[in-house]
């Protein structure tokens, strides 16, 4: 008797299709805007949200009164919002934020430095000015290659050095550069208020969430690449006939790693909402990905087994095995899918007893069956190679259960360290 395992996917209602004879313009660019902006609409939402804010910020330059207060420094804040406007709002305020701790520590040395060299001659003023250069130069590039500087605070430091080269060296010849230095501040400023105001007001785009709802997928797309794999290995097919499992799913999650660490690093800048606190443990969620990549490269040498099975692994052998694996695979699928839901809803995982001792005594009825004469049974050269393979198959999906349980401990911990509450 099979278990049919209920797992989240793409479920997309079919939209109604009307004929027109002359369809409006609008309706044409309407159905092309899913084309334009690929699959998600996002994009098309943060074009629009940048074109509000670069309106805004163009005010300072446009409006009379706004212009005779600022000048042409409102040339800064067009800059600013230009180069800090970013798709999630995290990154707009790791960028803001990093841009005006280098903008303010850069200009504050680099006044600094061009008062103290106004203070000597010409030729020492302008031994001065490049030794500081030279210091304060190598000192940000060097911090720049520390890791963890440079997975947060990179940007920042590239700001540090600009800022402090421009004021530093032009500060030698300008008679006001105090007052220029402070009004660039200034509508830097205004340009990193537009900025912000605009990404966490107008239909913001969390990275969190994003995070958040990807890591619930690999669940998913990992208990259905499983389920897959062992109907696939177990379906009666002729030798010519080609496996039709997809493996294009592991391959999503093996590639992850870099796109999961940049939505984890948005996150941690985001603001307290909802949900997620500032000190909520987005660490977790990366050593949970982690494991899940790991996971995902076994069930992908698994499924290579698929691509030889048909040609060396004798039907029999396979179907001896077929009620065990099967049961151990209808388990694994429900476990994931479970691990899934509990982060989904945020609800706590509690390793039940009974799931953890049906694994258990799956796995060593499994062992003792690579023992049995229909697998093992060797008759000639063909034989031991498909009683291999079959045993080969069978510890592969025996390791796939040891990362299982890895992954639902972690998956407890994080329950834990979140405060999720119980089921």
């Amino acid at each position: 008797m099979e278990t049919v395992i209920h797992i989240r996917g793409d479920e997309r209602a079919a939209s109604d299709v009307f004929e027109k004879e002359k369809p409006s313009l609008l309706s044409v660019f309407s159905a092309q805007l899913p084309k334009i902006g690929g699959e998600d609409p996002r994009t098309f939402i943060h074009s629009i949200k940048v074109g509000i804010a670069l309106v805004l910020v163009s005010l300072l330059y446009l409006v009379r009164p706004l212009y005779d207060q600022v000048g042409d420094n409102a040339m800064w804040a067009i800059m600013t919002v230009v180069v800090m406007f970013e798709f999630y709002a995290g990154a707009t305020l790791s960028k803001g934020l990093n841009r005006g701790m280098g903008t303010i520590i850069g200009g504050g040395l680099g006044c600094l430095a061009a008062s103290l060299a106004r203070q000597v001659g010409e030729i020492p003023r302008a031994i001065t000015i490049a030794i500081s250069v030279f210091i304060f130069g190598s000192l940000a590039t060097y911090a720049r290659m520390v890791p963890r500087i440079k997975k947060k605070f990179d940007y920042g430091a590239m700001i540090f050095i600009l800022t402090f080269n421009l004021i530093a060296v032009s500060g030698v010849r300008g008679e006001e550069i105090i007052k220029l230095t402070i009004d660039r501040l200034m509508t830097i400023a205004m340009g990193f208020t537009i900025c912000i105001f605009v990404s966490l007001i107008v239909f913001p785009i969390w990275a969190s969430d994003e995070l958040h709802g990807a890591l619930v997928d690999k669940f998913d797309c990992l208990a259905r690449s499983i389920e897959d794999c062992l109907k696939e290995y177990f379906k009666p097919i002729d030798e010519t006939s080609e496996p039709s499992s997809e493996s294009s799913g592991c391959l999503s999650v093996l590639y992850s790693k870099a796109k999961d660490e940049s939505l984890a690093n948005f996150a941690r800048w985001e603001p307290w909402r909802g949900k997620f606190g500032f000190s909520y443990p987005w660490k977790n969620y990366l050593h949970i990905a982690n494991l899940l990549r790991e996971l995902s490269a076994s069930i992908f040498a698994l499924n290579g087994f698929l691509k030889s099975h048909t040609q060396w692994s004798p039907l029999c052998s396979r179907m001896a095995i077929k009620d065990l694996c099967e049961a151990l695979g209808t388990l694994l699928t429900f476990t994931l899918t479970e691990l899934g839901d509990c982060i989904f809803n945020m609800r706590k995982y509690e390793v039940q007893e009974s799931v953890a001792s049906k694994l258990h005594s799956t796995r060593l009825m499994l062992n003792l069956a690579l023992s049995n004469a229909k697998i093992m049974k060797v008759e000639n050269e063909n034989d031991a190679i498909g009683g291999g393979l079959v045993v080969s198959f069978v510890i592969s999906l025996m390791d796939i259960a040891d990362k299982v349980e890895a992954l639902a401990k972690e998956v407890e911990v994080l329950g834990n360290v979140a405060s999720f509450p119980s089921q």
